[in-house]
């Protein structure tokens, strides 16, 4: 990864009813835009909800071998090699170049008990669920459910309460250190960073890499975790979903917005972007 000297892109997407169908997880539809990406040499970055463990799953079978951005932007993950030298900030571990931009898990756990006396029945979580709670919450098959509980950072809540005490709980969390996302689906409970920070941090990266190229970089998603992101990048391409509505952006500008749902709108409007950018096979 060291070409210089021109112009190059990057894609930031998220996964959850953005690259993946909400419903049976399927990127099928995204498949004939995400071959066309590869073909322009145009890094693929997942930034995820998801652990690192579920993103590489998700890698080994598109192929991918970029870097990515686990659980909302607390850590980045580069394998070694993909840049000219170890970015700075960034530890060896696990096979990779790490960086860190939260406490972990357990922080967040110890967080979660300590509510549950205080909020009775209201809510229940990855760790405590243990899998076969986490399949019934995901519909998972087992091996995706233990995947989605190997958590480093954060932890995915399901609030089952009211919506006056969902706003309670989440001034309880904050009080006690915590910040939350709502995704999709789930209230995700951890540090204060988001997948924007991240996005920012690994261009940054990819400009220091690459002296001399300018980078331009398109961020996909669907809902409000992923607003950060789509704040953050040149250009926003928000994904139509199927159980709620587009998430509010501040910015006017560059904003794409899909017609078709989850990766039959990713694959739409990636067409759509590379044609603004007159980028073609």
């Amino acid at each position: 990864m060291g070409d210089s000297g021109h112009s190059r892109c990057l894609v930031f997407t998220d996964l959850d009813g953005s690259l993946l169908d909400h419903s049976t997880y399927s990127y099928r539809d995204a498949v004939p835009q995400l071959h066309r990406l590869e073909h322009l040499g145009i890094p693929v970055i997942p930034a995820s909800s998801k652990t690192r463990v579920e993103i590489e799953h998700l890698r080994a079978e598109l192929g991918n071998n970029h870097p990515f951005i686990a659980e909302n932007g607390a850590a980045v993950f580069i394998p070694p090699g993909y840049f000219h030298s170890q970015p700075s900030g960034t530890v060896e571990q696990d096979g990779y170049w790490v960086r860190e931009f939260c406490a972990p898990r357990s922080q967040w756990l110890a967080v979660l008990e300590s509510l549950l006396s205080l909020y009775p029945g209201e809510f229940e979580y990855f760790y405590r669920a243990g899998t076969a709670g986490i399949m019934q919450m995901t519909n998972l098959p087992e091996a995706r459910a233990e995947e989605a509980n190997r958590r480093e950072y954060s932890e995915p809540v399901q609030w089952l309460g009211s919506a006056a005490r969902r706003r309670e709980f989440i001034a309880s969390l904050g009080m006690r250190g915590a910040s939350v996302l709502q995704g999709g689906r789930f209230l995700t409970v951890s540090g204060d960073f988001d997948k924007g920070r991240a996005l920012a941090w690994l261009r940054e990266v990819f400009r220091q890499q690459n002296p001399g190229s300018s980078f331009s970089d398109l961020a996909i998603g669907d809902s409000a975790n992923d607003l950060a992101m789509l704040e953050a990048a040149q250009t926003a391409l928000l994904v139509r979903s199927p159980v709620h509505e587009f998430p509010t952006l501040k910015r006017s500008s560059g904003v794409l917005y899909s017609v078709d749902y989850g990766p039959s709108g990713w694959a739409e409007g990636v067409a759509h972007w590379l044609e603004i950018r007159r980028l073609h096979n």
